[in-house]
């Protein structure tokens, strides 16, 4: 695990976490999910990549926002790691990256959302210090 890097990936090249994505939104087409990547990064949008070598292994986005409750915040959104890079250490080594760089942008914050089914999630963001604010909603058309 010495090549390991975590880098954010420039948005000429954020279609290269298509792979990783797709085992989030498995209903969603490639093209659907490729069109919506590309209008994300023009909305605060950012995506940090975990590199084993030249090989990504790891995607967290990152949204940017102000908050009326918390002010300035970062949002880690599709976290996922490939299977066989999992409980290596590389979660907490990829929030440690996301707490430093969230405070390098003047955050003070950083909350997400994990769907209810994912207790091995929960069970992650308990331990990294987060608390269950509320519930998260949605109503598509």
């Amino acid at each position: 695990m010495q090549n390991i890097i975590f880098k954010l990936i420039p948005t000429s090249e954020i279609l290269s976490v298509l792979p990783l994505l797709m085992q989030l939104n498995q209903k969603e087409t490639k093209e659907t999910l490729s069109e919506r990547l590309l209008e994300m990064t023009t909305q605060n949008y950012e995506c940090v990549g975990i590199y084993d070598g030249a090989k990504l292994i790891g995607i967290a986005g990152l949204w940017f926002q102000t908050r009326h409750y918390s002010g300035r915040s970062i949002e880690p959104d599709h976290v996922i790691i490939l299977d066989e890079y999992r409980n290596k250490g590389l979660g907490k080594r990829l929030f440690e990256w996301i707490d430093n760089y969230a405070k390098s942008k003047n955050c003070t914050a950083v909350e997400l959302n994990s769907y209810v089914g994912n207790t091995a999630s929960h069970k992650f963001y308990y331990n990294e210090g987060f608390k269950i604010m509320g519930f998260h909603f949605v109503k598509q058309f």
